[in-house]
């Protein structure tokens, strides 16, 4: 029975993973826009390359510039007449500013009759960076918003105001140039202003929520960080015109014809998953025992982003906490399961996409010595679920809409 759960739970994973890459979405965005003078290519994110592959192949005429931006490890070859660059992800580092600065000479002194194609992903916000403050200090309060579970919300207002390219200024630094930006979303419903700091977005966000944000996680200490957040963000964008190719409503959506494909009555429950991580774990876990001894095939299915608010010292990423943390619920759920993936391909600082856990896992853990409590309290999802060889690694996707869980019970 645990194989043949373990295997549909990573048969409906993947294959959603798969049905939301972005290659044939950008090609449809693309019938939808005018290039028009000098075209300059710029994609900036997790999916960039294969975002900017995608647009390259398509276009019959040829760009006159392009660079990528992308995290370390996802360039997968060479694209003709583009230039690509590898950086720091979930905190910039040099490479994401280096690779920035060749985007704005790049861009720099457009005229209205030029075209910048921005293909734009989720992990842009630190990929895609030109800080207004010491590179040191933006690392360190990213690092800070992230251990101190702020969301996505919040982490991307702070960025705006710390950058010369967030919040609408990179739409600014283009014109008049025209710029076409496609978006594929990684943030829940969608706010083009924060999807990577939202570069081409009228910013929603102001000083104020900058400055409420800064307070409430502790990172307003320095004086240089004061005089940034008091800066207000473009409120119009008035030379971009904007696609948004996927999200995580399609990533459920492939779920859920995946399960049933494999003879599952499907479930679905959200796609706004937004709280802590381990608390959605159990509970999406505690779903599934509402369905044991059902006599059916039941797959629960759920979207969105989690936080994790660091307690300890050890490694992981939100799937793999509410993939371990859901085992403590499973192990009294007879043929159950949970899967919880990114659909990047990776999960925290980690070479995870997520985590696996079903009604033995605890039991698995327990005969290794290992007590499960131990590892929740320090945050170390990924040497428990390692242990017990229950770790996802599918390597970089191609893609970023959020992540996808699926809870699995033969009742």
């Amino acid at each position: 029975m645990k194989e043949y759960l373990r295997n549909d739970a990573e048969i409906i994973a993947l294959r959603a993973i798969e049905a939301v890459k972005p290659d044939a979405a950008v090609c449809r965005a693309l019938e939808n826009v005018n290039l028009t003078g000098k075209i300059y290519l710029v994609a900036a994110g997790k999916a960039a390359w294969q975002m900017a592959a995608a647009a390259v192949q398509y276009l019959k005429a040829p760009i006159c510039k392009g660079i990528v931006v992308t995290k370390y490890d996802h360039v997968m070859g060479e694209i003709p007449g583009v230039i690509c660059y590898e950086a720091g992800h979930p905190v910039p580092d040099e490479n994401s500013f280096r690779g920035t600065q060749a985007v704005l000479d790049m861009t720099e002194n457009l005229t209205q009759e030029d075209t910048v194609l921005f293909l734009l992903s989720g992990g842009g916000s630190a990929l895609f960076e030109k800080p207004l403050v010491e590179g040191e200090v933006l690392q360190d309060i990213t690092k800070k918003l992230l251990a101190r579970g702020a969301d996505i919300t919040e982490i991307n207002t702070i960025r705006k105001r710390l950058s010369m390219v967030k919040g609408g200024r990179f739409a600014a630094h283009c014109a008049p140039a025209r710029v076409e930006a496609i978006i594929l979303s990684d943030i829940l419903g969608d706010p083009v202003d924060m999807i990577a700091s939202g570069p081409a977005a009228a910013d929603s966000a102001t000083s104020e929520d900058a400055k409420r944000i800064a307070a409430k996680y502790g990172v307003d200490d320095r004086e240089e960080v004061r005089v940034c957040l008091e800066q207000e963000t473009p409120k119009e964008v008035p030379n971009v015109h904007t696609q948004i190719i996927g999200s995580v409503r399609e990533l459920c959506r492939a779920a859920e014809k995946a399960a049933r494909e494999l003879g599952y009555d499907c479930i679905f429950l959200s796609d706004h998953l937004d709280g802590e991580a381990s608390d959605t774990g159990r509970w999406m876990a505690d779903q599934l025992r509402k369905y044991a001894g059902c006599g059916k095939k039941v797959a629960l299915l759920a979207g969105g982003e989690t936080v994790v608010h660091l307690k300890g010292n050890g490694l992981g990423g939100r799937n793999q906490e509410l993939a371990l943390a859901a085992a403590e619920v499973l192990d009294e759920i007879p043929n159950a399961a949970l899967i919880s993936v990114g659909s990047d391909g990776t999960d925290g600082p980690t070479d995870a996409a997520g985590g696996y856990a079903d009604s033995d896992t605890v039991q698995e853990m327990n005969a290794k010595g290992m007590d499960i409590r131990a590892y929740l309290d320090n945050n170390d999802a990924y040497h428990a679920l390692r242990a017990v060889d229950n770790l996802i690694i599918t390597g970089p996707t191609g893609t970023n809409v959020n992540d996808v869980t699926v809870g699995l019970i033969w009742g």
